[in-house]
């Protein structure tokens, strides 16, 4: 039987790939950054250190520093997102039935914490969780399993007790190497048909309205 739920944030908690595409887009025109949409592509679901070096030129990285440069995007992506921001549908709705089932919540996200913050804060969804694991306090992000089984440590539980829910690849992989008893996929980010080629999914969904009967993914 699960006994957690540990969600990702970013293409989960809110459907906000297009908002970070379009800070990126804002930053990467600071530094006249030119090549860096093809290389997002890759990076859903990773941290901010790893993302950075992916699509930004060395030289730049050596001069302002990863963490300034993380911070610097991540403020334009609050900023911007404010106030558009509302929980992906049938969030809200979802994490009262895993309450009164007695389930207890964490967010896994490779985001920063100032993100996490925002996004629970913004949504007013922040009393549903028990922990916030965010990229910043851990040494490894996606895909490695840090992220996941400090999550899964802090609601005091087994990871083979816990469900995830995840929208990229990287994360599905941190799921499986952390030994998540199930994983439910969210076709938000990457195409049903993409999410379709990895191993060990529960099931796929559009959005948490397709979740309306919890005990299919919880029994």
């Amino acid at each position: 039987m699960i006994q957690g739920a540990i969600f990702d944030m970013d293409g989960v908690l809110v459907n906000n790939t297009p908002v970070h595409i379009r800070a990126f887009e804002i930053f990467c025109d600071r530094y006249g950054v030119r090549d860096w949409k093809a290389k997002l592509g890759n990076a859903y679901g990773m941290g901010n250190d790893d993302i950075m070096r992916l699509i930004l030129p060395k030289e730049l990285i050596r001069t302002k520093g990863l963490a300034a440069l993380a911070d610097e995007k991540e403020a334009i992506y609050r900023e911007i997102y404010a106030p558009e921001i509302v929980p992906t549908p049938g969030l809200t709705e979802l994490l009262g039935q895993l309450h009164e089932a007695g389930v207890r919540c964490a967010v896994g996200s490779s985001g920063c914490r100032a993100n996490v913050d925002f996004v629970l804060d913004a949504c007013r969804i922040g009393r549903f969780f028990d922990a916030r694991i965010s990229g910043d306090m851990v040494t490894r992000c996606k895909p490695d399993p840090e992220i996941y089984l400090t999550a899964a440590s802090a609601l005091g539980l087994d990871p083979a007790s816990c469900l995830v829910f995840e929208d990229a690849k990287a994360g599905i992989e941190a799921a499986r190497r952390a030994g998540i008893g199930r994983i439910v996929a969210l076709a938000t980010t990457l195409p049903r048909e993409e999410l379709e080629t990895e191993s060990g999914l529960r099931c796929i969904v559009s959005d948490f309205r397709d979740t309306t009967n919890i005990h299919q993914i919880l029994e």
